[in-house]
């Protein structure tokens, strides 16, 4: 990509913000996954992040960058469209950095095209599982390891707001992360946790 997309800030000073936690990020090799996973590390976070496997060496620096920040990573590949790899994702989280605090769902699927008669039922379907059904599902995990004081945070954009034709599937995708978050933000609000 030119320009490069800037990831870290070299005059940012951590104040343990987050010191000893345990982060799962979707996306996390590149992009704002990089850098959330990087500030998270500063601020002393362990992370775990997943990504494509065709993305192995941005995987690989974002990995070296948070070990050179003295924190633990845990990365794999994988398809976070499918519900099992979901699942086996947060145990393996859990498995490898010992607890599960913060789950950021960040990762999604975006295909430029000219509008609806562009997106062929493949499309929609897959950008709907990665960009959508693994938010929920991920979420659904995630509460099993969750305690008092954690957090879900979801990525949106945009086009949730103010969506192009070019991007309908994606931008959809979006505006239905916007009303899940506020769905799920009710339901947790008033939910007892076990201390």
């Amino acid at each position: 990509m030119n320009p490069k997309p800037i990831y870290e800030d070299p005059h940012y000073r951590p104040t343990d913000k987050l010191k000893d936690k345990v982060a799962l990020i979707t996306g996390g090799d590149s992009g704002i996954g990089r850098a959330v996973a990087i500030l998270f590390a500063k601020e002393g976070a362990d992370i775990a992040f997943v990504y494509l496997p065709k993305e192995e060496e941005d995987a690989q620096y974002t990995q070296s960058r948070i070990e050179e920040l003295g924190r633990k990573c845990f990365r794999t590949a994988g398809d976070i469209g499918d519900p099992k790899f979901c699942c086996e994702l947060v145990q393996q989280t859990v498995r490898a950095l010992g607890k599960l605090d913060i789950l950021i769902n960040n990762a999604a699927e975006q295909h430029v095209g000219v509008g609806i008669e562009d997106v062929e039922p493949e499309q929609l379907e897959r950008t709907y599982r990665t960009n959508l059904f693994s938010y929920f599902n991920l979420a659904r995990e995630s509460l099993k390891h969750l305690k008092p004081g954690s957090a879900i945070i979801n990525t949106t954009s945009v086009q949730g707001f103010r969506p192009k034709p070019k991007l309908m599937d994606y931008a959809s995708t979006k505006a239905a992360i916007v009303n899940f978050t506020r769905s799920l933000a009710q339901e947790l609000a008033h939910r007892r946790w076990n201390s």
